[in-house]
């Protein structure tokens, strides 16, 4: 059964494959306690939870939430809020870097400063197997990322502890990935030369191209698609995104389009007021409100819905 902050469920139901309960900046907030954005766990929760609430009530049961080390995860604030909302949360394992390592895993390892072993696939399998931190949540999904310098030499460092992790575990693997330079090709040729099954791999925000052509080779390697950034309409527009997805429908390929907007209920990164005037769309409600009926006019087909929504995301998981 598939592992959530609660605990292992036997179905997740409808779900997004692709969000964020909290984005943190710990030495901001260790430091800068007062800063406007404020921090109050309880206060930041029930928020969290009311939003869940929301989207449970649209017919969603379950997010994926693919907050690593990189990103700010504190596993203990997202079970408060675990505690207060019918929603499925799955955490994640993994490190987001577009560049370099953090200086504890940049100064360690193959090629480092101090040399030694490199850690970073036992972290992410003791996340797996054991759980994060002294929490007991066992992490379902590994999360890696590479993205305009392309496979830099850290990117592939976690590149490749994720596939040593994915090996021992069989946990899937979720990308993030730049469709502008078609990135998902890079990520394909090096986790298969790693002996990873592509068909267990999500190339998270397939969804920002355009390019038909480029997501079918993505798709004939066999990968899962993340169309998972609805309401971030500066990369791609709502027009261009609803589009894509139903072209790939018509092509055949609902069994290999998961669906989410890489959004976040609370994240101390961006000002709050900035997002909801530049990115109105940009919350947990886009897709069940806006996405899925738009999708039903141009022909996407109630099966095909409950393939990306429901049956894509449980064979990932299984």
């Amino acid at each position: 059964m598939p592992e959530t902050v609660r605990g292992p469920v036997a179905d997740l139901g409808a779900t997004l494959m692709h969000e964020h309960v909290f984005g943190l900046s710990p030495e901001i907030l260790w430091n800068w306690p007062d800063i406007p954005e404020g921090w109050d766990l309880e206060t930041r929760a029930r928020e969290a939870a009311g939003k869940l609430e929301a989207l449970k009530a649209e017919g969603i049961d379950t997010i994926v939430d693919l907050t690593v080390v990189g990103l700010g995860r504190h596993i203990p604030s997202v079970q408060r809020v675990a505690e207060l909302t019918s929603v499925n949360i799955v955490a994640a394992t993994g490190l987001y870097t577009y560049d370099a390592l953090p200086p504890y895993f940049g100064n360690r390892g193959p090629g480092s400063l101090f040399g030694g072993p490199d850690r970073l696939a036992e972290f992410f399998v003791r996340d797996i197997v054991e759980g994060i931190g002294r929490t007991g949540v066992k992490a379902a999904m590994l999360k890696c990322a590479s993205d305009h310098l392309g496979m830099t030499k850290g990117c592939e460092r976690v590149f490749r502890a994720v596939a040593e992790a994915h090996l021992e575990t069989g946990a899937p693997i979720t990308t993030h990935s730049h469709s502008a330079s078609e990135g998902g090709l890079e990520q394909q040729r090096l986790l298969g030369s790693l002996g990873v099954d592509l068909g267990r791999v999500v190339i998270g925000h397939a969804g920002d191209s355009t390019d038909v052509a480029y997501l079918e080779e993505l798709v004939a390697n066999g990968s899962y698609l993340g169309m998972d950034r609805f309401g971030i309409e500066t990369i791609s527009s709502f027009e261009d995104r609803v589009s894509v997805v139903a072209a790939m429908c018509e092509r055949g390929h609902a069994g290999k389009m998961v669906l989410g907007h890489d959004s976040y209920c609370f994240n101390d990164r961006f000002d709050a007021d900035v997002v909801r005037q530049r990115h109105p769309n940009y919350h947990l409600l886009h897709i069940s409100r806006d996405v899925v009926p738009e999708l039903r006019k141009r022909g996407v087909t109630d099966d095909q819905l409950h393939q990306m929504l429901v049956d894509n995301p449980r064979r990932i998981f299984t």
